[in-house]
């Protein structure tokens, strides 16, 4: 057994037990989907009642999250933690995940970020939550025995497959140990969540905190299942106090162990102990009907581009998009933001036009009309251009004609370039 060194977590309540009575978290709920059911949860998005995870009373776009944090940070300066636990997966929603997260970390540079997951669908967004500076990350994992896990998953949905049974339980503990393994690697705190089962997975417990302990996890959290009448594992008791505290005991002896946890539900706000998602429900449900920027406040502009000089990349070939703001006088390179995946036709599109959510403007050397309709109905300006990166941002923000870039249109001549996999 190795050495239990006990890290420094500051300002997180949730793993810093010390602080959880000075500073708060807020749950932003903005991941409605889910990738795999589980035979204890529920989701109740609209309850007011219950107080667990999986329940939200509204759900939020990224747009709606980042007013709404501002409006309870004004209300509660204590809060320090902006987190996404829900009320679904946030990677079974990377694109509002990811937008919420690079919209808090430029308003609020000093909030920690921190994320919840089952861990299916997170490896190939880890690198980018490391650039973004995500620092905290759950896993709940169940089970490190697929026979085990077979018990507790209906299903796992891994892009159009579903799988079943003990392949399900084996693809879903492959993502999870790969996804901890990644996460380390990028020097990202992992706490792990391991929900108690009766009868079903109690007696597997210290498996799975050896395992974790092997993996590198920071922080293991027990939690009693909670009895959900209208699932599988409803008729079972919620583990009792003493039975956790055994359980939690055995546990320590490889990992710290959380004990502080009150289950928080998606739309947590407040300090651990001085909980106000009740008060703050009216100013979510407000939020949550706002509408869409209008799309020349929008800050960004997004750009296709090879070298980062010119205007260069076709919509449909660009693997990322160099994205630019200005302060009114010089512009700015923000970051390098990656594209949506190629195939998968029109889905494709929608999910740029998600990841480009905060843009004003899209600057590429060419674009298909079926790409462009879908940009400019999610209010993102589609612009055809050539030449210097700066001029095209120029004409943009200044809102002059953009006809004035087009350069020769690939698509309409049927010159183009690409690789084939674009504009389908």
């Amino acid at each position: 057994m190795k050495k239990i060194i006990t890290k420094d977590y500051h300002r997180h309540p949730c793993f810093n037990a010390e602080v959880k009575g000075q500073f708060g978290r807020v749950h932003l709920p903005v991941a409605p989907k889910c990738n795999i059911k589980c035979n204890f949860c529920d989701r109740k998005y609209d309850c007011v009642n219950e107080s667990r995870p999986g329940v939200t009373s509204s759900v939020l776009s990224p747009e709606q999250a980042g007013v709404y944090m501002q409006q309870v940070l004004e209300k509660e300066p204590r809060i320090t933690v902006a987190g996404i636990a829900g009320p679904g997966d946030p990677f079974a929603n990377p694109e509002e995940t990811l937008g919420t997260m690079r919209m808090i970390r430029k308003n609020h540079p000093d909030m920690i970020l921190c994320l919840s997951s089952n861990g299916m669908n997170i490896g190939p967004y880890i690198e980018e939550l490391a650039v973004i500076g995500v620092s905290h990350i759950t896993i709940t994992v169940c089970a490190v025995d697929p026979e085990v896990g077979k018990e507790v998953y209906s299903w796992v949905k891994d892009g159009n497959i579903v799988y079943r049974g003990k392949q399900a339980a084996e693809v879903l503990l492959s993502r999870q140990i790969e996804a901890i393994k990644k996460l380390k690697a990028h020097d990202i705190t992992v706490k792990v969540n391991s929900i108690v089962i009766p009868s079903v997975n109690d007696h597997h417990i210290e498996e799975i905190a050896q395992k974790m302990e092997e993996l590198g996890v920071d922080l293991l959290n027990c939690i009693a299942m909670f009895p959900n009448v209208n699932t599988p594992f409803g008729h079972l008791p919620q583990p009792d106090k003493k039975t956790m505290a055994s359980i939690r005991s055995m546990a320590e002896q490889y990992l710290p162990q959380m004990r502080h946890c009150t289950r928080c539900r998606a739309d947590a706000v407040g300090l651990l102990d001085d909980d106000k998602t009740e008060e703050f429900r009216s100013c979510l449900s407000a939020c949550s009907t706002l509408k869409p920027m209008p799309a020349h406040k929008r800050p960004y502009v997004a750009v296709g581009t090879l070298e980062g000089i010119l205007i260069n990349q076709h919509l449909g070939e660009a693997k990322s998009f160099q994205i630019w703001e200005t302060d009114g006088k010089q512009y700015k390179k923000v970051e390098d933001r990656p594209a949506a995946e190629a195939g998968g036709g029109i889905k494709r599109w929608h999910q740029l036009a998600k990841i480009l959510g905060d843009c004003r403007a899209v600057l590429v050397s060419g674009v298909g009309d079926t790409p462009a309709e879908i940009m400019s109905k999610a209010g993102i300006k589609p612009v055809e251009a050539s030449g210097f990166i700066e001029e095209g941002l120029r004409v943009v923000y200044e809102g002059k004609a953009t006809e004035r870039l087009k350069g020769r249109n690939p698509c309409a001549d049927g010159s183009c370039a690409g690789t084939g996999t674009g504009c389908g």
